[in-house]
């Protein structure tokens, strides 16, 4: 009987300090990470929660990506998403409609600030998805859009994947046939894109 009980005891514990050392993954995205135009299963957000369950990892993925969804947007929608689920890590992927809508680089870096400074006050690591715009929106636009994310990055002092759709944006067989949403095929390379910088942080 005493040692029926020790067993459940343990058992008890060992379910708690799983449940303890559980965390959330917040993603916070526009269309790639909402897998505007598949089924939500074949996006990689979805992959990488397969991926943690594979490798025994106790996160939590909550993907709150919207298509068609700005900086702007992702900022007066994160502090409901904080307090709603308390992640240890948030990841941002946001600018890419910014640029397409050829909005200022100075705006979409207050966003992207603001964004970085309420998830790590709220005590959550922060990873930063960089974005890079195709060569026709012009040199200097195009610069300083993408050296947004680089200057965020050494400044707020957060995890950076330099360009998100790197191996995937403009190669054929990766995009859907819009030429803007990348395709099934892709999604694991988005995935491989962060995981390296993403596992330290877990």
């Amino acid at each position: 009987m005493r040692k029926g009980l020790m067993r459940s005891c343990l058992l008890a514990l060992v379910v708690f300090a799983q449940q303890a050392t559980a965390g959330t993954v917040l993603v916070v995205g526009d269309s790639i990470s909402a897998a505007l135009g598949l089924d939500t299963s074949q996006g990689w957000v979805s992959l990488l929660d397969r991926r943690l369950q594979k490798e025994g990892k106790p996160q939590t993925v909550v993907n709150a990506s919207i298509s068609g969804d700005t900086s702007a947007g992702g900022l007066s929608r994160l502090p409901t998403l904080l307090t709603q689920h308390r992640p240890d890590l948030v990841i941002v992927e946001l600018g890419g409609n910014d640029g397409l809508r050829g909005q200022p680089p100075a705006q979409l870096q207050r966003n992207l600030a603001a964004m970085i400074e309420a998830s790590q006050a709220s005590g959550a690591k922060v990873l930063l998805l960089g974005m890079r715009l195709p060569p026709n929106y012009g040199a200097r636009y195009v610069r300083e859009f993408a050296q947004v994310y680089q200057d965020l990055a050494e400044e707020k002092k957060v995890a950076l994947v330099p360009f998100f759709l790197d191996g995937v944006g403009g190669v054929p067989g990766m995009m859907q046939p819009d030429g803007i949403h990348p395709a099934a095929s892709a999604q694991d390379t988005l995935l491989e894109n962060v995981w390296p910088t993403l596992k330290p942080l877990l």
